[in-house]
């Protein structure tokens, strides 16, 4: 497979610098995809992450934005599973270590629907990217400046970004860019990192933003891509579309890993309040943020600095319930749920009674699922 990148994409390639090794949701680790191994299986592990050749870490020049592979990188491939995440959670992306202190530039964030038939089977040139998350230039006081991915080294290379939560459920791909500057001055200059991974998110939310197709999203003379930013620079257009109106702008943090996480295959769709649920180890995690002025700690507590211009500590609290399963023979309304739906939960008003080769199952208050007898 490795043949198939040209001698002179091969020279652009060697000179990268990361991708991204796993997500973390709610303490739930789901793997990345591994590019020193996975390529040269036939048969690699089901991930959440898109699939690509080996890229030798490294990135999308401008000319290809027009191509395919600005999508979810060099001839990436559909996750086989997906993540089950709640609109309003928030998803901690991990990327490989020692990300290059030289590499300056923005972070950003898109989240894109795949309609009924799951993100697993999506044509990936159909998808329409709507912006979550955007972070640029921080602090232009000495140049070349404080930026997005001096937070993400600041976190050992991590970066949080939250589901907004009024998001309408269903199926995604969330597409997670760096962009490094430090050789943007000239045209053709910039280097993308784009990376994506399936999730099913769940929620009552209705917000269904219009999106653009990924090879719209930049130009090679847009003004946040042909930059030199070693000159002080007064302002920082980020790249790409507005961010959708119901983005939520957070205090960068980390998120502990308590457990490692399935990911879910099959279509998975959800509609209005219904959700399903991803298979992990025995335990659930709560987290939550926390903002005070002074660095706390304990046992229990993680305290991480963002480098931002601001003195305040964010530190991240976390809490572990172990799961349970249930299994219910009577519904609320005497009807019985087809394999694999919604069984009960928080607010749930629905049938509770599972089909004969099925059992109700829970993992916590919010999400209880038909599962097969045989499972």
């Amino acid at each position: 497979m490795y043949s198939l990148l040209g001698s002179a994409l091969f020279v652009s390639l060697v000179a990268g610098h990361g991708h991204v090794t796993n997500i973390v949701i709610n303490g739930v680790s789901f793997d990345g995809w591994d590019i020193n191994s996975y390529p040269y299986t036939d048969s690699p592990p089901v991930v959440v992450a898109w699939g690509t050749p080996n890229t030798a870490n490294g990135f999308i020049a401008p000319d290809a934005y027009t191509t395919s592979d600005i999508i979810c990188h060099l001839n990436a491939t559909n996750a086989k599973g997906h993540a089950v995440v709640a609109a309003g959670d928030r998803v901690f992306i991990q990327w490989t270590a020692d990300w290059p202190e030289s590499h300056h530039g923005p972070i950003v964030d898109y989240l894109a629907s795949c309609g009924t038939s799951g993100c697993e089977t999506v044509d990936k040139t159909t998808l329409e990217f709507f912006k979550i998350d955007a972070v640029g230039l921080i602090d232009d006081t000495t140049v070349p400046g404080t930026w997005a991915d001096d937070q993400l080294i600041a976190q050992n290379s991590g970066w949080m970004v939250e589901i907004p939560p009024n998001i309408a459920p269903g199926s995604y791909v969330l597409r997670h860019e760096l962009i490094a500057l430090h050789s943007a001055g000239t045209e053709g200059g910039a280097q993308n990192y784009p990376q994506c991974f399936n999730l099913q998110i769940t929620g009552s939310g209705s917000d269904q933003p219009a999106g653009i197709l990924a090879t719209d999203l930049y130009n090679p003379t847009d003004p946040g891509i042909l930059v030199n930013i070693y000159t002080s620079l007064s302002t920082y257009t980020i790249p790409g579309p507005t961010l959708y109106s119901g983005a939520v702008s957070i205090t960068q943090t980390t998120s502990a890993i308590t457990a490692s996480g399935t990911p879910v295959t099959g279509t998975g769709v959800t509609t209005g309040g219904t959700t399903t649920t991803s298979t992990s180890t025995s335990k659930a995690t709560t987290t939550t943020l926390v903002t005070t002025t002074t660095s706390t700690t304990s046992a229990t507590t993680t305290s991480t600095t963002s480098a931002t211009t601001t003195n305040t500590t964010s530190a991240i609290t976390t809490s572990t319930t172990s799961a349970t399963t249930s299994t219910s023979s009577a519904g609320g309304d005497g009807a019985s749920q087809t394999l694999y739906g919604q069984c009960g939960g928080t607010g749930w008003t629905g049938a509770t009674a599972c089909a004969s080769s099925a059992a109700c199952s829970s993992m916590n208050p919010w999400y209880y699922q038909c599962l097969p007898t045989a499972a």
